[in-house]
This record gives structure tokens, C-alpha cells and sequence, in this order.
């Protein structure tokens, strides 16, 4: 039998509908409470299952099952937006005892809970959301990511920040700094406050914030309703977000290549004279394409660049045209004096980035105390391309002078110098 469905969409305020019906596969929202993640998710859920047919699951996971339980009956509640022949409410089969509601074409949607991973194991699933993702387990997220390749299928991973130390957090750095099929947005509570409903109301009290911003401790505050993770670990750059600014307009006089290719990324960061940071370049492109887009870049700025292992006989071709580009091998030791050189220019104001991926990776960086000296990286799975990057720039800074040189050999005159 045909069954026409009328369906109406839940109003959405415009960041909100952006963020979470992005095209995007990987979908990762940090939100703070009562910013509209779960109805705009749960809107968001209902759609996918409404374009799928009989036998199509659609997932809702929490951390635990009364979360789960509540999600549920949030959802019961926007039966209203369908219609039909029969009443909004005969459209749906609701099952209590296992959390699912049966639509009209077959697809269902389950609300599960994500306290035991190997549970969530087995079914293919055609679109999910993870609620609360940073109170959750990884093992859930794994197995949750496992039931979508069959079908492909999209999710949404949404939640209040809680720390620095945690997989949800680690995966909105990887969706902020660009990954391929992620998008990543941030909803706070002065979102929500601006956006005004159609009653004229705003979604959100300006009144009910301001209280909470007087009673919570600032760090309490920070993360449920400005959607700022506390630091939780070991950042051996100190505040990195003090030292912010745009990209200079003036010229680059010194550059830092981290070299990669297929895992890590190739990063080129220019300084300009007063250690603000001119240029970035980001990209995973074949040596040969690599070592052209550096040559064309630098020019005859001095230049250091990552040696370590594969990347010598890079350095070697590089510095076989230009005498200004050599090479900065990584070992434990040297890659911990860079580091320290790094930390003491941030620390003395000797040095200034942009927001985006530099100072996403040095906000994650970590360092720990190992029987041979300190080990400084990223933490596991994440890059530190742009920090390496960044470091060499600054010790290039340190210890080369910049003195114009024909870029095949020989000084500049006054006028190519000029024209430079």
C-alpha cells in the first residue's frame, strides 16, 4: 500500500541547519548545552531514515541507555512533523521495550547505548549520530564506524568538549584542519542566544547564560557553554592561543618545511622579520610535484627542511639547487632543543601564527619524560606537521642571517634585488 507522507521540518536556526545537514560525510559538531545539537540531530536522523525503505537501519547511540531512553522519547515527540491519511501518530510502529520507532516505508530507527562496544557489532547501518561522543568509549565509535561501510553510510558525532584527552576531541582536530569527507562546526551558548525563534524569542536566555557564567567555575563554564576544552595534558607551548594573529603582509625572510607525502603532510611556514608567521602551505602531492612547489616558494629565503629518513635525499636535490635550503635531522635529542627553541619564542613573545591547523596541532602537542630525555609529538594519531614546520622555521630565524643571492649562484644586483 502508498502512503503519502507530509512531512514539515522542526525550525532550525541557520548555524545550527549548517553545521549538521553539512554534505559532508563526517559530520563533527562541539556544542555547548542547549545549543540545539540534539533536536538539529535528531531532525537530521529522521530525514536520512524517511529517504530509505523497508529493512534500513538508522542508529541513534549514547553513552548509556537512559540517555538512549531519553533521545528516544525526544523523538517520539517530533512525531508531529509527519502527517498522513491515517494521523501523525499512526505512522509510526514505536517499540518501548527494544527503543525503535518503525516509519511508514520500513526503515527504522534504533536508540542504542554504547556501554558495551561488541553489542554494537554486526548490523549494516545506513546513517548514525553519536550523542555525548566525548563521554563515550572509542571501542564505540570503532564499532560504530564498522556498521556504516557496507552501506556507506554518514554520521553525525556531536557533544559538549570535556578535555583535551579523548577520541572525540582528537577527531574534530582532524575535521577542523580539513580531512577528506569531514566537516566540523562549533555551536556555543551566545549562538544560541542570538538566534531568534519565530515567536521572537531567542532560543537560549542571555539571562540564563550570565547566571551560569557567575556560579560554574570558569573551566565548568568554558567547556558546557563556550565549547572550549580544558587543558588535561602536558602542552610544553604554554597558552598558544595568546599568540594568534593573522598571516603578515609583509615578506617572508625565513622558511620550516616538514617534508611528506602519503600519511603525514608536506608544511611550509614563512616568518616574516618580526617572527609572525607569513604563509602556510598544506598539501600530499608526489616528490617530484613537492620539490618544485618548494624551489618556486622559497626563493633564496634560507630555508630549513626535515632530513630525517626519506627526506634526505630530498634535502640533497633541494640544496643541489639551492644553496639556501639544508637540511634538519630528527633525532630525540635535536628534535628536543627545537621544540624548547619553539617554546621559548611563544613564551617570550618572540612569535605570532593563525588560527586553523598551526594552532590546532600545537594546542594537541604533547610532551612526556622518557629514561633517555623528552619526547615531544603529537598525540597518537594526529600530525605535528605544522609544528615541526613552524619549529624549523624559528630556529632558521635564529641562527641564518638572510642575504639576497642570485637563485643560481652569485649576489643579486641593486635592481633584481628590487625587483625580488
Amino acid at each position: 500500500m502508498k502512503v503519502n507522507i507530509r512531512y514539515r521540518r522542526p525550525w532550525l536556526y541557520p548555524r545550527q541547519r549548517a553545521a549538521i545537514f553539512s554534505p559532508a560525510r563526517y559530520a563533527v559538531i562541539e556544542a555547548s548545552t542547549k545549543s540545539g545539537k540534539t533536536v538539529g540531530c535528531m531532525t537530521w536522523l529522521l530525514e536520512e531514515a524517511l529517504r530509505g525503505r523497508a529493512g534500513m537501519n538508522y542508529w541513534w547511540v549514547a553513552p548509556v541507555y537512559l540517555q538512549a531512553r531519553i533521545a528516544f522519547r525526544r523523538m517520539q515527540r517530533l512525531h508531529f512533523t509527519l502527517g498522513g491519511s491515517g494521523g501523525a501518530g499512526s505512522l509510526f510502529g514505536i517499540n518501548r521495550s527494544a527503543l525503535t520507532i518503525t516509519l511508514p516505508n520500513g526503515a527504522v530507527l534504533w536508540f542504542k547505548s554504547a556501554e558495551k562496544p561488541d553489542n554494537l557489532y554486526g548490523e549494516d547501518v545506513f546513517a548514525a549520530v553519536l550523542d555525548e561522543a566525548s563521554r563515550m568509549r572509542e571501542d564505540s565509535w570503532h564499532a560504530v564506524r564498522t556498521t556504516l561501510t557496507a552501506t556507506r553510510g554518514p554520521v553525525r558525532i556531536i557533544g559538549n568538549v570535556k578535555g583535551k584527552k579523548n577520541w572525540a576531541y582528537l577527531l574534530a582536530r582532524k575535521a577542523e584542519a580539513g580531512e577528506p569527507g569531514m566537516s566540523y562546526a562549533k555551536l556555543t551558548a551566545y549562538d544560541a542566544v542570538a538566534a531568534i525563534k519565530p515567536n521572537g524569542r531567542s532560543v537560549l536566555a542571555a539571562a540564563e547564560v550570565a547566571d551560569a557564567k557567575r556560579v560554574l567555575p570558569p573551566r565548568v563554564f568554558a567547556e558546557l557553554y563556550e565549547a572550549v576544552a580544558s587543558d588535561d595534558g602536558g602542552n610544553p607551548f604554554g597558552d598558544v592561543r595568546a599568540h594568534v594573529r593573522p598571516l603578515s603582509a609583509l615578506p617572508t625572510v625565513w622558511w620550516g618545511i616538514d617534508l611528506g607525502k602519503a600519511q603525514d603532510y608536506t608544511v611550509l611556514i614563512g616568518l616574516d622579520e618580526n617572527g609572525q608567521v607569513t604563509a602556510v602551505h598544506r598539501w600530499q602531492r608526489p616528490w617530484i610535484d613537492t620539490k618544485r612547489w618548494i624551489l618556486a616558494a622559497v626563493a633564496d629565503r634560507p630555508t630549513l627542511v626535515d632530513s630525517t629518513g626519506l627526506g634526505d635525499p630530498i634535502v640533497e636535490d633541494l640544496h643541489a639547487v639551492r644553496a639556501n635550503i639544508e637540511g634538519y635531522t630528527f633525532t630525540l635529542s635535536s628534535k628536543q632543543r627545537l621544540m624548547e627553541g619553539l617554546a621559548s619564542a611563544i613564551q617570550e613573545n618572540l612569535l605570532w601564527y593563525p588560527e586553523g591547523v598551526v594552532l590546532n596541532e600545537l594546542d594537541l602537542f604533547e610532551y612526556e619524560y622518557v629514561r633517555s630525555g623528552v619526547r615531544y609529538s603529537a598525540p597518537q594519531g594526529m600530525h605535528d606537521d605544522c609544528v615541526c614546520a613552524l619549529a624549523l622555521a624559528q630556529e632558521c630565524r635564529r641562527t641564518r642571517r638572510y642575504a639576497p643571492v642570485r637563485l643560481w649562484g652569485g649576489p643579486l644586483s641593486d635592481d633584481e634585488d628590487s625587483a625580488a
